[in-house]
């Protein structure tokens, strides 16, 4: 069947902002989708208010709306735009609840629009937990024995039938959230009032616990002709009981005999028939490691998390062909390469994807991890072996590990006993702890006991751990046979040089003596059978290489690896925009990254993609063939950066901003010094590298001071100290101090924060935009709302902010972009906080704020255009009319034990945008695209530390004056009454006249609460407090900078009462 020709015109609905659960591959699934359409000829609008991502380029769609995702936008597209039809299974869980909503409120018949792909019947089918077990039983698939419950009782009596363990499932969530296990009937009471308050129809599921089987995943892909396909089918490390986004995942899978194989493939197949999915779908099994019994867990139709992995792992792009397959395909019209797209991809490879956890910003939070995903993101590896695609995936972490050993576990620091009752639960690191309990001797079969995890992994764990041992030995050291045995297990040579106490360069040495390169291998997703070459490689250590070397020159493009807290997809946008001029030039452009969510390894992004670990070995093998004429860090953000020295020590020609200059900017001394010589203030401050030496500074700054780590991103363990007590903790506590890892203590100034994004060519600066937060310093600027253009510093600060910028671009000898952040002060002096000598979080933001392509223009830059080439005569256009917010979006539901305070610490996983011609309407739309509640009427609960009570009041008597409840603890009610606002006290605690009670019956809409800044977060009624808000889904405020524009937003929505003679 060709395409259709009755559809003109098609909306694609995105995910929204970047929260746990939901990332960058529905971003990565929107592009491809996109771009797909655009291919076939149909005009594409897209609607999604995520500005990090690629996806929301105007490139991208023919028309782009960045507006909330929620019902009420959605239909005004509609009912403005009339499409002539949806796809709405490539945003996630958020597009696919948006248009089962437009679809049941009337609005796409109302329109005459209609649901392309799977039917709004079919996901029905499958995603209502009732109907898909009708489904399964009518087919005779086995699905687990579950009752719905809608109160605590009921999901007693259902536990007490099925027997417990138990597993309760909100219905309608994201990523897992609000579930749990439960053994008895107390963990069922307790997790059970959590998980009703988080389910938006109040229904949980209550299901027999599988805890222990093995957890596999078939993505499949059907068309309407009924052919149905298998793309890749995947693995769980870890067995049931931990969410797959946070497991260590291998395609295909190891474990399974032909039998189990096909069995699990024919039900995935028989599934996805009798619901009708026309596209990409995911369906989940567990299978019973010691019979055939197996259970289907769930099915997605729609495309997943685990598509981005299988399109990355087979090569086969999974959105791209549901895009072509919604609009009346079929699969073997479909080429991929040079197959059709029903042919089923084979893999000659292993794929390992590992998970990246917070854990290492959120300190206090507990890493123990259950069905509520907690992983920020991930990287995937590919190898020959298990063995070898493992060690890729460890050190493209990024998490201080090249190889399965982490040093907390050493024998020094924890017993065999210590480790086994550590392995008996699951943790972001419990895999190293096993690799320890191995090297000690302790039987793996103890650990597949108390671990679950399949013997084959643990032999494969063992088959390193027993070559290490081999290493070990003295006569071993630079034995060039065991050398390139450990190289083909996968072996790096910095844990080769650990083992054999000798530098990481010595080993490259000796490697390069003997000509002992990786060669690279192509995934072309039919295992080479078919004549075919498609730009996509990994490394191994074999005879044939696949990698053809162009004699075009050619530039290498670092990638940002995986998604973490402060280096997110905005880093990717740069990377894809980069590549892209790059190409446009004539220049053969290079990809080097190994996050398989984003664009950027899109094989068809770049004209080469290598998808290695960002390692100076790996990086180092991949120059080595390819001998390019430069290499460009400055865009991979903090990742790629940190690559730049050890690379230039090689040899490396770097291009953009070189490594004097990032040292000039990011090493303290250097920076005093460059600021000094230009006469350009900052907050008074030293690097410390004792803890005496910290406490003798900050006495000579003054309290509060501000101390961090040096080199960092994300603003990672940064805290405001109010005196010695304080500061002498964190220097405990937060940071390890010592010679190489000078700590860095600030005076803190109180002011409002500004910040550029901007582009220098060596001679002239252009800065297309400066933007304001609202919230003042303090709070980190990735999580504060930040404006476009700024709405109250004068034209005299932003000359002298122009005027810094520029001195600092040639001063530091930036060669690209960079990021400057600013203190006003007062009496409006201007101090420079920090310079960031690469592509910043908000480079995406101001690019589609302003209209000037900030990564295009940098990339020429680097690439020798000058900005007068580029016809950029002045330092700063004219500002745009409209006003453009992005406000922080915040996953803190999704983290048991986080505290919400923002601080200097970065906390925020994603990002929204507002814009429109008043201030107060883009805030209200940004707000409410970052998913914060706008509600002009209810309970506030106000608790105030002293030093900020006076600061409040004319904010509550706001509150008071739109009508609302306004509730508070003792102290700030006390001040309250007196200053003649109606206030009920309350405490912030359980019982009658406790908060908590209210906060979860729904009775509160906002929580205002400051804390003193000495006051330590932890455990604190505070604390318990926006804990509590955090889980019943209120929206809760800690800066009264964020309560003052919000309550300008309140009152321009509101309408007020007041007596006729007011």
């Amino acid at each position: 069947m060709p395409k259709r020709s009755d559809i003109k015109k098609v909306l694609v609905i995105g995910s929204g902002p970047i929260v746990i659960g939901q990332a960058a591959e529905f971003d990565y699934a929107g592009t491809q989708a996109c771009l797909a359409l655009k291919e076939e000829g149909y005009e594409v609008v897209l609607a999604n208010s995520n500005p990090a991502t690629i996806m929301t380029d105007t490139s991208i769609a023919d028309k782009v709306y960045m507006e909330p995702l929620n019902l009420e936008y959605m239909a005004k597209i509609l009912r403005y735009e009339r499409p002539d039809a949806i796809v709405p299974g490539i945003g996630g869980q958020t597009g696919l609840n948006i248009a089962m909503q437009l679809a049941k409120k009337g609005v796409l018949a109302e329109c005459q629009v209609e649901l392309l792909g799977t039917s709004s019947e079919s996901i029905e089918r499958a995603e209502d937990r009732e109907l898909f077990k009708e489904l399964c039983e009518e087919l005779g698939e086995p699905v687990l024995p579950s009752v719905i419950t809608h109160t605590i009782d009921e999901a007693k009596s259902a536990a007490e039938e099925i027997g417990y363990p138990v597993v309760l499932r909100p219905a309608f969530t994201l990523g897992g959230t609000g579930g749990g296990f439960a053994d008895d009937e107390e963990e069922l009471c307790e997790i059970m009032k959590n998980a009703l308050k988080l389910s938006p129809v109040g229904q949980v599921l209550v299901e027999k616990s599988i805890k222990g089987y093995k957890e596999i995943e078939y993505e499949v892909m059907r068309d309407k002709n009924d052919t149905a396909i298998t793309i890749c089918n995947m693995e769980n490390l870890d067995p049931v009981g931990i969410h797959t986004g946070d497991s260590i995942v291998v395609a295909p899978s190891q474990t399974l005999t032909n039998k189990e194989y096909h069995m699990l493939r024919d039900s995935a197949l028989k599934i996805i028939r009798a619901l009708k999915v026309e596209g990409g779908c995911n369906v989940q099994f567990a299978l019973d490691p010691q019979s055939f019994q197996y259970y289907v867990i769930e099915v997605n139709p729609r495309v997943s998390r685990s598509s981005a992995l299988a399109s990355k792992a087979s090569g086969y792009p999974i959105a791209r062909v549901s895009a072509k397959i919604a609009v009346g395909m079929t699969l073997d019209e479909i080429m991929i390469a040079n197959t059709p797209a029903s042919f089923e991809p084979t893999l000659d490879y292993v794929v390992t994807k590992m998970p990246r956890f917070p854990f290492d910003k959120f300190t206090q939070a507990s890493n123990k991890l259950s069905t509520q995903m907690k992983a920020t993101g991930e990287v995937m590896a590919i190898g020959r072996t298990m063995e070898e695609s493992l060690l890729k995936a460890t050190r493209s972490l990024e998490i201080g590990v090249c190889h399965i050993y982490m040093s907390k576990f050493d024998k020094s620091k924890m017993s065999v006993d210590d480790l086994m009752k550590y392995i008996e639960e699951g943790t972001d690191d419990r895999i190293y702890a096993i690799a320890q309990l191995m090297y000690l001797g302790v039987d793996h079969s103890r650990i597949c006991n108390v671990t679950q995890i399949d013997m084959f992994f643990l032999d494969k764990i063992k088959n390193i751990v027993d070559f290490e041992k081999v290493l070990e030995q003295p006569e071993s050291v630079g034995n060039i046979d065991l050398l390139y045995k450990a190289k083909k297990m996968g072996f790096c040579d910095k844990y080769i040089a650990h083992l054999w106490q000798m530098t990481e360069d010595d080993v490259f040495e000796m490697r390069k003596k003997h000509n002992m390169f990786p060669v690279y291998k192509m995934i072309d997703t039919c295992a080479s059978e078919f004549d075919s070459y498609i730009p996509y490689f990994y490394s191994t250590y074999e005879e044939e290489n696949e990698s053809i070397v162009s004699d075009k020159a050619k530039i290498i493009v670092l990638g940002s690896g995986p998604i973490r807290i402060g280096q997110g997809v905005e880093f990717d946008y740069s990377t894809v925009h980069a590549v892209k001029t790059i190409k446009e030039s004539g220049i053969e452009s290079i990809i080097i990254n190994n996050n398989p969510e984003t664009v950027s390894t899109d094989y068809t992004t770049s004209d080469k993609l290598y998808f290695e670990p960002l390692t100076v070995e790996d990086v180092m093998n991949i120059i080595e063939l390819e001998k390019p004429m430069g290499v460009i860090a400055s865009l991979g953000g903090q990742t790629a950066i940190n690559l730049a020295e050890p690379l230039k020590k090689r040899g490396v020609k770097l291009i953009g901003t070189d490594c004097d200059a990032i040292e000039r900017a990011e090493n303290r001394d250097s920076f005093e010094k460059i600021m000094e010589e230009l006469e350009i203030p900052q907050p008074n401050g030293k690097a410390v590298t004792k803890m005496e030496d910290g406490i003798r500074a900050a006495e000579e700054i003054g309290y509060p001071v501000l101390v961090r780590p040096s080199y960092v991103l994300g603003g990672r363990a940064m805290e405001i100290v109010a005196d010695e007590e304080g500061l002498r903790h964190y220097l405990k506590t937060a940071v390890e101090i010592d010679e190489d890892k000078p700590v860095l203590v600030d005076k803190y100034i109180i002011g409002k924060e500004v910040e550029v994004d901007a582009v220098c060519d060596g001679t002239d600066v252009f800065v297309p935009g400066i933007m304001e937060h609202v919230e003042r310093t303090g709070i980190h600027s990735g999580d504060s709302i930040s404006v476009y253009p700024t709405f109250s510093i004068s034209k005299e600060v932003k000359n002298v902010i122009l005027d810094y910028t520029k001195r600092l671009g040639l001063g530091i000898g930036i060669i690209g972009l960079y990021n400057i952040q600013f203190i006003v002060d007062k009496e409006d002096n201007v101090y420079v906080i920090e310079v960031n000598p690469r592509s910043s979080r908000t480079v995406p933001f101001l690019s589609k704020s302003t209209g000037y392509q900030l990564a295009d223009i940098a990339t020429l830059v680097i690439l020798g255009k000058s900005l007068k080439e580029q016809g950029f005569t002045s330092i700063y256009p004219e500002e745009k009319k409209w006003w453009y917010v992005k406000a922080p979006a915040f996953s803190f539901s999704k983290i048991r034990g986080l505290d919400a305070y923002l601080s200097p610490e970065m906390k925020s996983t994603g990002e929204a945008i507002g814009y429109d011609k008043s201030l107060t309407r883009a805030l209200y739309k940004a707000l409410q695209a970052s998913d914060m509640h706008v509600v002009n009427y209810g309970t506030v609960f106000v608790t105030i530390a002293d030093k900020d009570k006076n600061e409040a009041l004319p904010l509550i008597k706001r509150f008071y004056n739109l009508g609302f409840n306004i509730e508070a603890t003792h102290g700030t009610a006390k001040f309250l009454k007196e200053n003649g606002i109606r206030t009920r006290e309350r405490t912030s605690g359980e019982g009658d006249d406790g908060i908590f009670d209210s906060m979860r019956k729904g009775y509160v809409t906002y929580v205002i609460n400051t804390k003193d800044i000495n006051a330590k977060t932890h455990e604190t009624d505070g604390y318990q407090l926006r804990r509590c808000a955090v889980e019943n889904n209120i929206t809760m405020f800690t800066a009264l900078d964020t309560v003052r524009v919000f309550l300008d937003v309140l009152e321009e929505v509101t309408i007020t009462i007041s007596t006729i003679d007011n």
